[in-house]
């Protein structure tokens, strides 16, 4: 355990200036970072806060699942994707 811990760190060290140079260079994929760091802290608030347990007019509002939040990080990474794709080949031609 200890050893997978160290060589996450190494590997986090290595790239960690070619992803910050890439995420200064792209704002947008700097929106979205932070929408996402949002939205899963929102996420552990409500379910830290057993927000789903809570009744609203007489009805429980219940969880989000998780699987929701991972097709909504997903879907706009892949459209955030596609957009940064269309732009390159918009400055090539």
């Amino acid at each position: 355990m200890i050893v997978a811990v160290v060589i996450s760190v190494i590997v986090m060290m290595l790239f960690a200036n070619p992803v910050g140079d890439f995420v200064n260079r792209h704002p947008s994929i700097q929106i979205l970072g932070l929408l996402f760091l949002i939205l899963i802290g929102f996420m552990l608030i409500a379910e830290s806060a057993y927000l789903s347990h809570l009744i609203v007019f007489g009805n429980e509002a219940g969880t989000i699942p998780k699987g929701y939040l991972y097709f909504a990080i997903t879907f706009s990474l892949m459209v955030e994707f596609f957009e940064l794709m269309m732009n390159k080949n918009k400055t090539l031609v």
